[in-house]
């Protein structure tokens, strides 16, 4: 559970929900048999298992004249495997007492009420149920976390039903589902995983499984679609009962399950991949080392026809990517000999911090999905000099700037922009991407994606960001010299000293910054 404004909220995330629908048979010495099996394996695997029921009151969900005027194949095995109130708690009872979770699909307004008496943690929506309105209304009621499926459901029903859940302060998941039974690989159409995913970013999506339990691709390729929860019917097979096409065994399960485990493995928690000691190692065997084409002597500038490239790598020796022209040696070098790493320059230029700041600002403005035409200025605002770039300072791309302006900043990880005030220009902060850190007046405020602060002029404001963000400012007019910060020894450098304009993306300015100048980098 996490605490977001006082309220507690449900994390759908990680849970396996083993559906036992009709699978007891109405017997229910079969069932508590499916429900300790699927909890040895929860266990097995080390995840959230949770055991999901149907309630349903046949009495006033079946018409007592339905044999008349029903070709119904499910009605009357619902007759058939019905269990009680008891059988029910007794299942209940065991799912926990195996430390499940309990879900439960209710049919009917009433089966609503049982699930609140039996205390069951979690409401789920089946696809049959995701447009009955009066049975969507008394769930809401309930204020219990709702899972609903999106079998059967366009975009535009699926919006309706976000819409009534987020009116109604409903606690909430969606689960990707196709009710094919079973589901052919052609029909799963697990791309709306990822489409349900970017449509609704704050909510959790899941993937109710009804392919066949031989399928092992399935929940590989919707963990990474971004399924992060999941539905399968289960049972189990004895002389007298089979298993329909779409219901798995627990050896089955197993296999899944396992597969699962093979994907989060494969695919990684952040996206962010982790270099590792032995893949740089493993890539020096390849590298190519500088080597001199002729006698170099100390203090002696080297030029490109100096030197040439080859392997085998030594350790120590200056990599061919960290070459380039102008670099002085630090000593005699005879023919062949490898050029020592020491002589690459311990500091950044100008251009080299440039360069990279512009590649981490793109890649930030393309995962916001904000884009930008052609007609803007891009100023790296760097308070203390372009040396303390990556600490301190922002991006401020304007858009425009008349007698409202417009401008997109973008705060790298890590940047801290100082406090300071204006005294003409009013601002309001609209945060697209990441989380914010403003200081207003000396306290903190975390801005997330669709917030807004308004900052009026005249009033002391700082902003940063630990993993970076994107936000809008939109002003009255922008004026150079309006911008007064708290620490003096920013207003008294030089206006080039701690701003670099870039005509598009500097693109062809690079040549243009000092070489020459190396700027020493922590």
């Amino acid at each position: 559970m996490e605490t977001f404004r006082n309220k507690a909220k449900f994390d759908f995330g990680g849970i396996f929900i083993f559906e036992l629908a009709n699978n007891h048979q109405g017997k229910i010495d079969h069932g508590l048999n499916i429900v300790r099996e699927m909890s040895n394996l929860a266990r097995e695997f080390g995840i959230r298992g949770a055991m999901k029921f149907q309630f349903r009151d046949l009495s006033r969900i079946i018409h007592p004249n339905f044999e008349q005027f029903s070709n119904s194949n499910y009605i009357p095995r619902f007759l058939n495997t019905k269990l009680g109130e008891e059988d029910f708690t007794n299942l209940i009872n065991e799912s926990r007492h195996q430390g499940l979770l309990t879900i439960t699909t209710p049919f009917d307004e009433e089966s609503v009420g049982q699930i609140e008496k039996m205390g069951i943690e979690v409401i789920k929506i089946g696809s049959p149920s995701n447009q009955d309105w009066p049975l969507l209304e008394r769930v809401a009621e309930a204020n219990k976390p709702v899972i609903c499926s999106t079998g059967g459901l366009p975009i535009p029903d699926i919006d309706k039903i976000v819409s009534f859940f987020n009116k109604r302060a409903v606690d909430f998941a969606l689960m990707h589902c196709v009710s094919l039974y079973p589901t052919p690989n052609g029909k799963l159409y697990l791309n709306q995983i990822e489409t349900l995913k970017n449509r609704y970013p704050n909510i959790t999506i899941g993937f109710s499984t009804h392919e066949d339990p031989g399928n092992l691709n399935a929940i590989r390729i919707a963990y990474a679609k971004g399924a992060r929860f999941f539905e399968k019917h289960v049972g189990i097979k004895t002389d007298e009962i089979k298993l329909n096409a779409y219901s798995a065994t627990p050896e089955q399960i197993r296999a899944w399950l396992s597969a699962y485990k093979e994907a989060v493995e494969s695919i990684g928690d952040n996206g962010t991949r982790e270099i590792s000691e032995k893949e740089r190692q493993d890539l020096k065997t390849f590298v190519r080392g500088v080597w001199a084409s002729r006698e170099i002597k100390a203090g002696e500038s080297i030029g490109k026809d100096d030197v040439f490239f080859a392997m085998p790598f030594q350790e120590g020796q200056l990599v061919s990517g960290n070459f380039h022209p102008g670099l002085v040696a630090n000593r005699s070098y005879s023919m062949s000999e490898a050029i020592d790493e020491e002589i690459k320059p311990a500091g950044k230029s100008k251009k080299e911090i440039v360069y990279h700041s512009i590649h981490a600002v793109k890649g930030m403005l393309n995962e916001a999905k904000v884009p930008l035409g052609h007609d803007f200025q891009v100023e790296l605002s760097h308070h203390y000099g372009i040396e303390r770039f990556h600490e301190v300072g922002s991006t401020i791309i304007t858009c425009f700037n008349k007698e409202y302006a417009k401008k997109v900043i973008v705060a790298l990880p890590g940047q801290w922009n100082p406090e300071h005030y204006h005294k003409k220009k009013d601002e309001t902060f609209q945060i697209l991407n990441g989380t914010l850190e403003a200081e207003i007046n000396g306290r903190r405020k975390i801005l997330e994606p669709g917030d807004s602060l308004w900052i009026p002029r005249g009033v002391l404001h700082a902003f940063g960001s630990e993993h970076g963000a994107v936000f809008e400012e939109i002003s009255t007019t922008d004026y150079n010299g309006d911008s007064f910060y708290t620490d003096r020894s920013i207003a008294a450098m030089n206006r080039e000293d701690r701003k670099t304009k870039l005509l598009n993306w500097g693109q062809h300015q690079m040549d243009a910054f000092d070489e020459g100048g190396e700027v020493k980098v922590s």
